[in-house]
């Protein structure tokens, strides 16, 4: 198998015999870039590692179902942020919090985190981004981070190219605004 093509790992994970190498691969494929996605959004490696660790479990349950309308790592990219975010809502009802008490939250978790290796520059950087609504937060890291192109985003997010330009556009303009003032 050339280089792990998705139409051909798809067809294997179909076939009962090479369904558990199949999976294996996208694991090893993907991993490390959802990751990334997914602790930009819940902060903590461990709960990063909770949100992926479930995702993968979705992912099991629902690829012999996927048809191919979108890419493979599109939809994996949409099953990790839907499994972030929902994190994030169950975390403020477990603990009937506000979502402002929860970034504070997760700002004190980034300053915690013994994984977190960044300089001043990138913790300021966190800070700020941080400080955005969970949307432009998200937005902005698939753009920034991610390097995602935007009709890329709109399939994940299901939503428009415009509002997602519209969203990294104030959240860049919130971050400048907020690293100015450090």
């Amino acid at each position: 198998m050339a280089k792990n093509n998705d139409k051909e790992l798809l067809s294997l994970f179909r076939d009962e015999n090479t369904r558990h190498h199949a999976f294996n691969i996208i694991i090893r494929k993907y991993q490390e870039r959802l990751y990334w996605h997914v602790r930009r959004i819940v902060i903590s490696h461990d709960d990063a590692d909770d949100v992926i660790q479930n995702t993968f479990i979705r992912v099991w349950n629902g690829l012999e179902k996927f048809h191919e309308a979108s890419k493979l790592y599109t939809w994996l990219y949409r099953i990790a942020t839907n499994e972030a975010l929902s994190f994030l809502k169950q975390y403020r009802k477990k603990f009937i919090i506000p979502i402002v008490t929860v970034e504070n939250i997760l700002e004190n978790s980034l300053e915690s985190d013994s994984f977190f290796n960044g300089d001043e520059i990138q913790m300021k950087l966190q800070k700020a981004i941080l400080s955005l609504p969970e949307k432009q937060r998200l937005v902005f890291n698939m753009k920034y981070f991610d390097e995602m192109k935007y009709e890329e985003m709109a399939k994940i997010l299901n939503t428009s190219v415009g509002a997602l330009k519209a969203s990294y556009h104030h959240a860049v303009k919130k971050i400048e605004k907020k690293l100015g003032k450090g």
